[in-house]
């Protein structure tokens, strides 16, 4: 019993250790700052507005890296501005600032974090795309293209 339990145990240290030097010294990892945020950006969009002078958008900021960022700021080329909310017990609170954890994520979803376009330029309509900047404390600034579906969507069935 005691060998299996140890042979179980080096197992799973060995496979532990295959996961944590996979691509180490190959091309996108050679040079790497464990120690920093690397974000990146996904399940961006924009349901069309039925407002003509406000939106809200929704996106995923996934870190891989080791140090922890936060989002200070977000701008946009359809709007005057964009403000980041919190809603906790159907309160919504405007933010100035979303920390992202090291090897964690950043959810804006319907219902909870999100952010609000305001005093729109123009009114986005399915099937565009709106240009955000993202800024943040630590990592450079990040350039999103965010497609503009219908009203009604809902990323968890597609419509």
């Amino acid at each position: 019993m005691r060998r299996a339990v140890l042979t179980a145990a080096a197992l799973a240290g060995a496979l532990a250790l295959t996961g944590c030097g996979s691509g180490a010294g190959t091309g996108a990892d050679a040079g790497r700052d464990a120690s920093k945020a690397e974000l990146s950006v996904s399940s961006a969009y924009m349901p069309q507005p039925v407002s003509p002078d406000m939106a809200a958008g929704f996106l995923t900021l996934t870190n891989r890296g080791g140090g922890k960022d936060a989002l200070t700021s977000v701008s946009s080329d359809v709007a005057g501005k964009v403000t980041m909310h919190s809603t906790v017990g159907g309160a919504m609170r405007e933010k100035t600032s979303f920390a992202i954890p090291a090897h964690g994520r950043l959810v804006f979803k319907s219902g909870a974090n999100h952010l609000m376009f305001e005093e729109l330029k123009r009114s986005p309509k399915q099937g565009q795309h709106v240009t955000l900047k993202l800024t943040f404390a630590e990592s450079g600034p990040l350039t999103v293209e965010m497609p503009v579906k219908s009203a009604t969507y809902n990323p968890s069935t597609g419509h």
